[in-house]
């Protein structure tokens, strides 16, 4: 054993000094815990950054059909996403500027605000497909939804970090935060956006189980909140045809299952290599919403099976990481940072199941963005900026626990996250 523990150490010294080349093993571990004069999440940042250009590449890929027939243009949504992207890095470039305590006490406005947005986009709003989600600016349209999601789960965080424990001991406060989503809910079902609704539940449930709630308050409040979902979905013609069309799309093909027909269809003339990239026949107009909602069977359909996985491990790697943020925040005693990141990790891995399930039939069809992949406009702003605290609310906590390495080329691995 002494041995062994012994070789071990020569083996680690003699890769610090550039001695002996390290493994493909070793270098996925050092980038996945970087070392200790590191101080900010570089796994998390290029995960973000490689879906974005990824997502690009497919959007260019996905849009140029429908582009060329709405506006005679196939550039046209590749000018816009490419606009979207260089504002959301300059958005995230300012976020990560910004001391998460500036959030934390500026919460209460930014709910307030989000409620008045909602209420605004319902008086002024733009009207697109019988529903009024979106805001004008200039050039801009902006789905105040994506915004909403994103202040909630700034007020939801401060709402825990202050009351935690009676969150844990108390119904009555255990209560407030629904209280607060009943309102939001009412006007988001008034737009209507029922998948943005979907999101702040799976959020709200998500942070307070995390939180500590109490089991049976938890699974009270997750059944109240199944039922009262179901209700909403049998009250609306439109949502009770979407669920029966995703139980059976080949029962209507031409129908309500015209839209996840086409998307199957995609996945199966992927197979395991796919088309090739610009390669899709579904593209060409047959698969409606093929840059946004189902961009991720545009993807299946030109890059395969293989390009689906290197998706979902990217997505799933990046939610892992702002999960690992809030673990270690807690152990630092940092509340809000730490439901912070929670709730980020919660909404992109929700988002990210929806979209991906929707698209490959397994969930019924619902209007949700792929974070960092899809187009539109306000999600990937919103995303950025979520990014772009994520990394100043790593940051934070590595000033706290990490001393900077001196300069002399030898690397220190991070003893735990």
């Amino acid at each position: 054993m002494a041995e062994t523990a012994r070789t071990e150490q020569q083996l680690e010294l003699g890769i610090q000094q550039g001695a002996i080349e390290p493994s493909l093993w070793q270098r996925l571990q050092e980038w996945w815990l970087p070392e200790e004069s590191v101080l900010y999440d570089r796994a998390l940042l290029w995960l973000a950054l490689g879906l974005m250009a990824f997502g690009f590449i497919m959007v260019s890929s996905a849009s140029f059909p429908i582009a060329e027939r709405l506006t005679g243009n196939p550039f046209h949504f590749v000018i816009r996403h490419s606009l979207y992207v260089a504002l959301g890095l300059g958005l995230l470039a300012i976020t990560v500027q910004i001391p998460s305590d500036w959030w934390f006490k500026g919460s209460a406005g930014l709910l307030l605000t989000a409620l008045a947005s909602l209420i605004v986009v319902l008086v002024v709003g733009h009207e697109v497909n019988g529903a009024r989600r979106w805001i004008k600016i200039g050039p801009m349209t902006l789905q105040v939804a994506e915004l909403a999601k994103f202040f909630f789960v700034i007020y939801l965080s401060s709402y825990l970090a202050r009351r935690i424990d009676l969150v844990q001991e108390n119904l009555r406060e255990f209560i407030k935060p629904l209280v607060v989503l009943f309102f939001f809910a009412v006007l988001l079902l008034m737009q209507p956006d029922f998948g943005s609704l979907a999101v702040m539940i799976a959020i709200v449930v998500g942070m307070l189980f995390l939180a500590g709630a109490r089991l049976w308050q938890f699974f009270a409040i997750s059944i109240v909140l199944a039922l009262g979902v179901t209700l909403l979905i049998i009250k609306e013609p439109y949502r009770m045809k979407r669920v029966t069309s995703f139980l059976d799309p080949w029962e209507d093909p031409f129908g309500s299952g015209y839209q996840l027909t086409q998307s199957l269809m995609a996945f199966g003339r992927g197979d395991w290599l796919g088309q090739g990239l610009g390669n899709s026949i579904q593209k060409l107009q047959y698969l409606p919403e093929a840059h946004t909602d189902f961009i991720m069977a545009v993807v299946g359909e030109e890059l395969g099976f293989l390009g689906l996985v290197g998706v979902l491990v990217a997505v799933f790697a990046m939610v892992i990481r702002a999960l690992l943020i809030g673990r270690r925040g807690l152990r630092l005693d940092e509340r809000f940072g730490a439901f912070v990141a929670y709730g980020i990790g919660i909404w992109f891995a929700f988002q990210a199941l929806v979209n991906i399930g929707a698209a490959a039939g397994m969930l019924p069809t619902k209007g949700l963005t792929l974070p960092f992949v899809s187009y539109g406009g306000t999600s990937l702003l919103v995303s950025c900026i979520a990014l772009g605290l994520l990394l100043r609310i790593d940051y934070e906590q590595r000033k706290r626990t990490v001393k900077a390495a001196p300069r002399s080329g030898i690397r220190r691995r991070r003893n735990s996250v």
